[in-house]
């Protein structure tokens, strides 16, 4: 008798772990590195830490786009600095929300888009990780939230002027709220007021310029034109894409 053999569930962490483990082949000795934020990136962040313990890696530094970056890369002994120490970065390796078929991104689900976004334009080479449930044919169009970082000062008055921004393409505003119930409150103490898409944005470009005029509106998730190549980990191994 023939017993058929099951093939391994992979799962999307396992995805992710690939992915990453492609990114940091980017990764030379002596680098300035932009250390991204997410599940993702916190696979990139792990690998780097075990990289320059064993010796293989040296002279690193890290500038992180977050706390909870900054306390991993820390817990793991890689050096770290800042944007002022550092303005000039070699590389960023980040995850992504939303990748679209011209490598633009949505970014920010984990409420760190502003020091994201920060980092990464000053980074000379941005490379984007992924699994492919990441991918889509037009920003926002997995109907998931595309966050923007407002100002607590009359954060409704923003919800509501976005809402009308985008009241032709019938979209959601909501602020995001943290597990208590409370506003979520980002690393720079702002409120994120999150932007659910029921199509893709027909004018990223456009949608860009707008949201980021609106007075009280810090920043916002959508990354057009940064990145420099997308790592992208499916069922049938791992994909590099650039421009």
């Amino acid at each position: 008798s023939i017993k058929a053999l099951s093939a391994p569930v992979v799962t999307q962490d396992d995805l992710k772990k690939l992915a990453a483990d492609k990114a940091v082949d980017y990764v030379k000795s002596g680098m300035v590195l932009g250390l991204g934020t997410g599940s993702t990136a916190a696979f990139v962040v792990d690998k780097l830490g075990s990289l320059i313990k064993s010796g293989q890696l040296t002279d690193i530094v890290g500038v992180p786009t977050s706390k909870r970056t900054q306390e991993q890369a820390a817990a793991l002994g890689i050096p770290l600095s800042t944007l002022d120490e550092h303005p000039r970065i070699d590389l960023a390796i980040d995850g992504a929300d939303e990748v679209d078929p011209y490598l633009d991104l949505v970014k920010g689900r984990g409420g760190a888009l502003l020091r994201e976004k920060m980092v990464e334009a000053a980074s000379e080479k941005f490379v984007v990780v992924v699994d492919e449930s990441k991918l889509v044919a037009g920003l926002g169009g997995s109907g998931l939230a595309m966050p923007v970082e407002v100002v607590q000062f009359c954060w409704k008055y923003n919800l509501t002027r976005l809402s009308e921004l985008f009241e032709e393409e019938g979209v959601a505003a909501k602020l995001r709220l943290a597990a208590d119930g409370k506003p979520y409150v980002t690393d720079n103490s702002n409120f994120i007021i999150d932007l659910y898409f029921n199509t893709p944005i027909k004018d990223s470009s456009a949608a860009d310029l707008e949201i980021a005029s609106l007075e009280g509106v810090v920043d916002h998730g959508l990354f057009l034109g940064m990145a420099t190549a997308v790592i992208i980990a499916g069922s049938d191994g791992v994909s590099v894409k650039t421009k």
